[in-house]
Order: structure tokens, then C-alpha cells, then sequence
């Protein structure tokens, strides 16, 4: 092991004895600016540096003092005030003067110095009382009977919980909340006909539920598809009713194009009679042909949300969507010498046919679908 030359030995040395009188220091400004819980915290960390340290032997007993005058204070003004959750406030006041407590009992330096307060029954009986608040106003809030009291109702019953793990029948009654206050949503089947295809949006309507399922949006909303809906015999809170109409899938426009092109090229060099250099130039030409298929595809999608117990309409709103499919191919005829490079850019390619269309009315749904779901998110999340 190197040994330390007396030089480092001394800067050492030096700094800790800077870092002590500036931990003495922090601690007699933290008092002088009246902030004695911190000020406890510090002297009694410094006396379990140094046990005899004559600035936190001085000041601790009086911070700490008028640390536990503050907090009891306080703990008296919130159980004179009308709030009815004043008790957690109360339990929070009591845990910050168990820390000081806690604080002073692992220095014995400072346990000689000051003999703290036990708030453990005080914290203890303040949770009781928190939890018990909690409890009665969950209660009181389940018995109305409707599912927006059920949905406060389930929040304060965690609060109890949170407070007093398994405390009474709280559990059963977050449940039994939970349970009134969810809202069954069920999504309309669709179905979607043109005089030239028939087929069915089940897949729209199967990705839009499943994905409304995996958000997680909210947890008293859950979504059902309506055949699920019927063959369980759900009886839905609110109803989607999603309908396309006004939709072309797969209407396609073919763009012809025959363009003749020529261009000069230098084909050689002769000398004239005075010997200077003569280009000697070819007109060369093509015919170009270039076909462009267009398939366009779009529609409309109106959505109504609708509370079934009333009728009442919650929310309705129409979204458009469209998908364009292009395929593009070129070839020429004649000398390739003709072609420009934007000609050249044209060529190639070959002709195939759109994709189906169940795959282009999925195409044209998509950006429908982004706009659905977003607001459905929307709406289920101010619930």
C-alpha cells in the first residue's frame, strides 16, 4: 500500500476539518433561519461525527424544541379546521417529528442531550382515523346508487387501503364499486356494400375494439364487440354505431402516354480544309409509351356514441378517409440514344394488378380509423 507523504496527510486533514465546521455552520444558519427540523437533522448528524461538538451541543436542545412546538402546532390547526381529510394531513405532520424522534436515537451523543417524543401511537391512531374518513365517504358515496358516485366511491376506498392494508370489508366494497361504476361500451357490427364488391368491415371493427381493449383508456370503460356483446347476454351502458357510406373502393383511372422524342448526337469528327476539327451529327429518335394506373379508393365514416338506458346522444361526428394506389411503367421503341435522363427515369416497371379490394378498403380505413380512436381516447378518458 502507498504510503500518503506528509503534505497529502495534512491537505487531508484540512479538509475534513473544513468539511465539519461547514457541517456546524449549515446547521447553526438552518436554525438561525428558523428551519429547526433540518437544523435537528444536521446537528445530530454532526455530533455523530464529533460527540462533543460545543455549537450542536448549544443549539440542539432548544431546535429541537421548537421543531416539536411547530409541528404540534400545525397538528392543531388542522384538527381545529372542517376538512374532512384532515387526518392524513395530521398523520403526515406526526411522521415528520418520528423522523426527528428516529434521528436523535441513533446518536447517543444526542439522546444525552435530548429525550424526543414517541409518535408511533399518534400516527398510528391518526391512520385509523384517516382510514376510517375514507371509508364512510366511499360508503356514502356507493349507496347513491349511480355509477359516477361508484367511480369516486372505488377511489376512496384505495385511499383507505392505502392507508390500513385489508382494513374492514374495504376490499368487497372497492370491488362492489368497481363493478357499478364500470361502463359497458359495445361497438356496432358493419357492414359495408357496393354495387360492384361485397365484403365485410369485420376486420376494421375487430382491430378498432381490440385495440380500445389494450390502451387501457380507462379502467371503468370496457369495450365489447357486439357479437360477443349477444352471445353473452351483455347488456350494453353505451352503444357505437359506426356506418360507412359514400365510399368508392378500387375506382381506377389508366393514363396513356405516346410521346415521340429525337435528339442530335455527336457521331463523329472530320477535318475541314483548313484543318480545324467539324462534328459530324445524327438525329436519333424514339417513341415513348407510358402507362400510369390510378386506384383510388375512399369513404366516409359516421360514428354516434349513444347512452342506452336514455338514448341520449353522448357524442357523433363524421371522418373522412382515402388511399391512392399508382403503378407506373415505361417502354420505349426506336434509338435509346433519344432519351433524355428524365425519359430514362420512366422506363422500367411492369404492370400489375391493385390489391384486392378488402385490402383496399383497409387501406382507405386506416387514417379513419387513427382519427376514430384517438377520438374515443379522447372522450373515455374524461370519464
Amino acid at each position: 500500500m502507498k504510503k500518503l507523504s506528509c503534505r497529502q496527510l495534512c491537505c487531508i486533514v484540512a479538509l475534513l476539518a473544513y468539511t465539519l465546521l461547514l457541517s456546524c455552520k449549515s446547521g447553526e444558519k438552518l436554525y438561525n433561519k428558523g428551519r429547526y427540523n433540518e437544523a435537528v437533522l444536521a446537528f445530530v448528524k454532526k455530533l455523530q461525527r464529533k460527540p462533543q461538538d460545543a455549537t450542536a451541543t448549544r443549539l440542539l436542545p432548544e431546535a429541537y424544541h421548537q421543531a416539536l412546538q411547530s409541528g404540534e402546532d400545525r397538528v392543531n390547526e388542522w384538527l381545529r379546521s372542517n376538512n374532512q381529510l384532515k387526518w392524513e394531513s395530521v398523520r403526515n405532520e406526526y411522521r415528520v417529528l418520528q423522523n426527528l424522534y428516529n434521528s436523535i436515537h441513533s446518536s447517543p451523543a444526542a439522546l444525552k442531550l435530548v429525550q424526543p417524543k414517541d409518535y408511533r401511537d399518534a400516527i398510528t391512531g391518526a391512520q385509523e382515523n384517516a382510514a376510517e374518513i375514507r371509508y364512510d365517504r366511499g360508503t356514502e358515496l356507493l349507496n347513491r346508487g349511480d355509477k359516477a358516485s361508484a367511480r369516486q366511491a372505488y377511489g376512496e376506498f384505495g385511499a383507505a387501503l392505502k392507508l390500513i392494508p385489508n382494513y374492514r370489508d374495504t376490499k368487497q366494497r372497492m370491488d362492489e364499486a368497481f363493478q357499478l361504476g364500470v361502463v359497458n361500451v359495445v361497438v356496432s357490427q358493419i357492414e359495408v356494400r357496393s354495387p360492384y364488391y361485397q365484403f365485410s368491415a369485420d376486420q376494421f371493427r375487430d382491430y378498432l375494439v381490440r385495440n380500445l381493449q389494450q390502451r387501457n383508456i380507462n379502467r371503468f370503460v370496457q369495450f365489447y364487440d357486439e357479437r360477443i356483446a349477444h352471445s353473452e347476454n351483455l347488456r350494453p351502458d353505451e352503444y357505437i354505431e359506426l356506418r360507412f357510406f359514400d365510399f368508392i373502393v378500387g375506382q381506377t383511372f389508366v393514363d396513356r402516354i405516346q410521346r415521340d422524342v429525337s435528339k442530335e448526337i455527336v457521331t463523329g469528327t472530320t477535318k475541314d480544309t483548313s484543318g480545324n476539327t467539324i462534328n459530324l451529327y445524327q438525329t436519333v429518335k424514339a417513341t415513348l409509351y407510358i402507362t400510369k394506373k390510378t386506384v383510388v379508393s375512399k369513404g366516409l365514416l359516421d360514428y354516434r356514441i349513444t347512452n342506452t338506458n336514455n338514448g341520449q346522444v353522448l357524442r357523433t361526428d363524421r371522418i373522412p378517409g382515402n388511399y391512392t394506389w399508382v403503378n407506373q411503367f415505361g417502354t420505349f421503341r426506336g434509338d435509346e440514344r433519344a432519351l433524355s435522363d428524365e425519359d430514362r427515369k420512366l422506363m422500367g416497371g411492369r404492370d400489375v394488378p391493385p390489391p384486392p379490394p378488402a385490402d383496399l378498403f383497409m387501406e382507405f380505413t386506416r387514417p379513419i380509423y387513427d382519427v376514430l380512436a384517438r377520438d374515443l381516447q379522447s372522450f373515455y378518458n374524461s370519464l
